[in-house]
């Protein structure tokens, strides 16, 4: 499984196996309280591991990351 980004595809959006299924979306069905079951239902040609993807591109998308500290000007 794969996130992908193209941009003939959505405008360029990180997309799931190149469907036209944005990550954004599927994250928004789980913050939803979508189970992956009910998800899956509702986009059949998704896999529960397509979820799973997503969350974790999700995740590392907003990771934190080491920022350089600006002086107070106190």
């Amino acid at each position: 499984m794969c996130i992908t980004v193209g941009p003939a595809v959505m405008g360029g959006m990180p997309c799931i196996r190149g469907l036209r299924v944005p990550v954004a979306t599927v994250v928004s069905m789980v913050a939803d309280g979508m189970t992956a079951d009910e998800i899956v239902a509702d986009l059949p040609y998704l896999e529960r591991e397509d979820i799973a993807e997503a969350l974790r591109f999700a995740a590392e998308a907003v990771r934190e990351r080491e920022l350089p500290l600006l002086p107070s000007s106190a």
